[in-house]
């Protein structure tokens, strides 16, 4: 709702009219709507009546006594959930059973592979064929590989090829290769992919999409909504069950209100096991306002404890004039040694989903803060 909110507020101003209008959440939702992803994704053979678990509630059921039948296999790639999934200690404590059989298949050993029974080695960027849309502008790339995978290593896509083998399956669409499944992404035939060919790519290595230099798309297609308008009031979400109208609903707790941010070292999780990065980085801090800092009497540069009911961490305090009070401010991606292994900011998340999806209410988070019961010159 907050997001709906806020991408309101070009549509009162008439900005949208304009180039850089501000009422784009992410291009790459432009190219994935011009892709043929179901020749990909294959959402044809799904299974009838299939199980589906949302990532955001893994630690929770990991840990579920009463989940029938119970998690008792997980295959994690692309992902490191004990660092970016919300209720770090449930996760972990759900990848502890001694009856659950992981594996990681991935590049370095992440947090999570550190509690796998299997770490598989997986291919980095330069070693395999990918298809790139964008997060900030209309350009397709084309990820050719520079070298060839190295030691035993494979890419995700060539280790379920692989694992379907092993496990007798016989459906040709499970063996696909890299190049087939890019092939069929791009023969779409949406007008935004004219002329753009695998071929192209191989040759041009990024081509943008056939938009014009000036495109401004809802000013001169309209919207896509019932009426071809920009709805301030929605109807459709009233057929949901949600408030038609662009609301203002805070979250409510006590304490501070926990905001997180990305990282400047970090990429995510990603980075973090670099030795240098997390030099540069420094120890986990908190962002506090001088007002807030003072009335639970901590000072910029001391060890604090950060505590919710999901759970605490170490930082450093930073009084700082960036955050308003009753806002705290902690990066994403940092960690901190919490005397059994790193912890990370989202030791202090709860698995709340957001109020429209299947997303997960990280900044619905509430902390506070007091001075940790360790001399202030103790490395994290």
């Amino acid at each position: 709702m907050q997001f709906r909110t806020v991408a309101c507020l070009p549509v009162l101003t008439g900005a949208w009219r304009h180039r850089g209008g501000g009422l784009a959440r992410s291009t790459h939702a432009l190219q994935f709507a011009a892709l043929d992803m179901d020749s990909v994704l294959r959402p044809d053979v799904y299974a009838p009546g299939a199980r589906v678990l949302n990532m955001r509630d893994l630690g929770r059921d990991l840990c579920d006594t009463t989940l029938t039948p119970p998690v008792k296999a997980l295959m994690v790639y692309g992902a490191n959930p004990v660092v970016t999934m919300p209720n770090q200690n449930r996760t972990i404590a759900g990848l502890r059973r001694d009856d659950l059989f992981t594996v990681v298949h991935d590049l370095f050993v992440t947090e999570t592979a550190r509690f796998a029974d299997y770490v598989l080695p997986a291919t980095s960027q330069i070693e395999h064929l990918d298809l790139s849309p964008a997060w900030g502008h209309l350009y397709l790339a084309l990820n050719r590989p520079a070298i060839a995978p190295r030691g035993e290593s494979l890419c995700n896509t060539e280790f379920f090829r692989q694992l379907a083998r092993a496990l007798g399956r016989t459906e040709p669409w499970l063996f696909d290769s890299d190049e087939a499944m890019l092939r069929q992404a791009l023969a779409s035939g949406h007008p935004w992919l004219e002329g753009i060919t695998y071929e192209r790519l191989w040759d041009e290595g990024h081509v943008r999409l056939q938009r014009p230099a000036d495109w401004r798309p809802f000013a001169r297609g309209g919207f896509p909504t019932r009426s071809g308008k920009a709805e301030l009031y929605s109807e459709p979400l009233r057929e949901q069950g949600l408030d038609p109208l662009p609301a203002g609903n805070m979250p409510t707790g006590t304490g501070l209100q926990l905001i997180t941010g990305k990282a400047l070292h970090f990429l995510n999780s990603g980075y973090s096991h670099i030795e240098r990065h997390r030099a540069r980085a420094g120890a986990l801090f908190i962002e506090l306002h001088a007002d807030d800092a003072r009335q639970r009497g901590v000072t910029s540069g001391a060890l604090v404890r950060v505590w919710s009911d999901a759970g605490e961490v170490e930082a450093v305090c930073q009084v700082s004039e960036r955050v308003r009070p009753g806002v705290a401010w902690m990066p994403f991606g940092g960690l901190a040694d919490g005397g059994g292994g790193a912890r990370s900011v989202n030791a202090l998340t709860a698995e709340e989903p957001t109020d429209w999806g299947g997303g997960s209410g990280y900044y619905d988070t509430f902390v506070d803060v007091a001075v940790a019961d360790v001399p202030p010159h103790r490395a994290l």
